[in-house]
């Protein structure tokens, strides 16, 4: 088992800045691929950025392109979300995701979940 906590959340203008961060315990040695996805109010949950625990290979969806830059901190555990030029229609829950054994950062499962933080960004 995996558990996943995020932090970092809040409320931040347009064109700012955040940055959240998912730390990872438990039977961490098996993770392949961690990610992070969000989900708006009365959306479903969409896919944001992906990182590769080996070869450190990443991959985002269009929208964030040039704006969030995914990371991590081997000796910590954690991987980061930094956002920038933040805008209102990245407001939502944002959600931390493992994938255990072998995967992908352009479909990540979902093996595990961390329990969301909220992101909101006024205009």
């Amino acid at each position: 088992q995996v558990q996943l906590v995020e932090s970092g959340g809040g409320l931040v203008q347009a064109g700012g800045s955040l940055r959240l961060s998912c730390a990872a315990s438990g039977r961490t040695f098996s993770t392949a691929v961690m990610g992070w996805f969000r989900q708006a109010p009365g959306k479903e949950r969409e896919f944001v950025a992906a990182i590769s625990w080996g070869d450190l290979r990443t991959y985002y969806t269009d929208s964030v392109k040039g704006r969030f830059t995914i990371s991590k901190d081997n000796a910590k555990n954690t991987v980061y979300l930094q956002m920038n030029s933040l805008k209102p229609e990245d407001t939502a829950d944002y959600y931390c995701a493992a994938d255990a054994h072998a995967g992908s950062v352009s479909s990540v499962r979902g093996d595990y979940w961390g329990q969301g933080t909220q992101v909101t960004v006024s205009s």
